[in-house]
């Protein structure tokens, strides 16, 4: 599927303030001590290579919080010029409601815990968001499109926290909305386990013509999509290389490498991370240490001219002295070198 690069001007205070923070990055790239590792562009980022657009998702920068605009300029400054934007930054842009509740961060088998008052404000919290995206106007969404763009960055998928069973239908809409309003060829979601649901949001993406690329982390096998793609020519792949190799068993770098030939026009969008194998631990690796084919997902976009972006997606833990930054720029150096760039 297409990278969306609609760059329509609209000159802002905002813009003011991107323009500025890249005037600032040129400053830095002319210092030898402000980076661990020099950058390879000047003025706008360019992390499209031999026709294969490398992109970033917004969780690679969750170690460094930071509003719309501060997360542009940690894509700016990582060399990326697209992005999956993830929801929690677009909505607070464009005015959400506050939750009354700090949110926990959420562990791996420990879910959070609230007391009985914090659940009753979230109830009334996800009434309050349902009503307000069901009601929102797309003029910010817009904005902050053409803000992007000014900047030389587009947004190629949209993931926010609207598209679930328990999500109305208007919410469901309004993703779609919002995307298309980003700029966005797709939103991203966890496969269902319900194929109801999957039905469900294949009809409704269809209305809207945009696509839902569903994710998948080790339960992923060659034909764990296949209901759903079945389901509506608008449900496709959101393929997580990483995760697919992490499975181990029948999932192999020669089956992954099969997979994405035989369902090329069905994946809008990859995560490319490095995972070792199950059997090697499964563990998230530096780029190059796991046993993710990266080298060959690339070259195979490349040589077949599939038009999927590979999204960065740090997992890896960031080694002392670094940030998310510096270590998806280095995944970024490591993609170009893999093209041949």
């Amino acid at each position: 599927m297409p990278v969306n690069e609609n760059k329509t001007p609209n000159p802002s205070r905002r813009e003011f303030l991107v323009k500025g923070a890249i005037t600032s990055l040129g400053l830095l790239i002319g210092s030898t001590s402000a980076w661990s590792t020099p950058f390879s562009f000047q003025g706008k980022p360019n992390s499209k290579f031999y026709g294969v657009q490398i992109g970033v998702i917004t969780y690679s920068f969750r170690s460094m919080p930071g509003n719309a605009e501060q997360i542009l300029k940690f894509i700016i400054d990582s060399g990326i010029s697209a992005i999956e934007l993830m929801g929690d930054a677009v909505e607070e842009y464009a005015g959400r409601p506050v939750n009354p509740v700090k949110m926990q961060p959420w562990v791996a088998g420990q879910p959070p815990k609230y007391s009985d008052e914090e659940k009753a404000q979230l109830a009334a919290y996800e009434k309050q968001m349902a009503d307000w995206r069901a009601t929102v106007s797309m003029d910010k969404f817009v904005e902050l499109r053409k803000l992007y763009n000014k900047a030389g960055v587009s947004i190629y998928a949209y993931k926010p926290n609207a598209l679930g069973q328990k999500n109305t239908d208007a919410e469901i809409e309004y993703a779609l909305k919002a995307a298309k309003a980003l700029g966005a060829a797709s939103v991203t979601v966890e496969l269902p386990k319900d194929p109801a649901h999957s039905r469900r949001l294949g009809d409704l993406a269809a209305k809207h013509k945009v696509y839902i690329g569903y994710h998948a982390h080790t339960q992923a096998t060659d034909t764990a999509w296949d209901e759903a793609l079945s389901q509506s020519p608008y449900n496709s792949l959101n393929l997580d290389c990483g995760h697919y190799i992490a499975a181990g068993g029948n999932n192999t770098k020669e089956t992954l490498l099969a997979l994405i030939a035989a369902k090329h026009d069905r994946i809008t969008t990859m995560h490319i991370k490095d995972r070792r194998t199950k059997d090697n631990g499964g563990n998230n690796m530096p780029w190059g240490q796991g046993d993710t084919p990266i080298k060959e997902i690339l070259n195979l976009l490349k040589d077949k001219k599939y038009a999927i972006p590979a999204t960065i997606e740090l997992e890896y833990d960031i080694p002392a002295g670094s940030d998310a930054v510096k270590e998806t720029h280095l995944c970024l150096d490591f993609a170009k070198k893999a093209l041949g760039a």
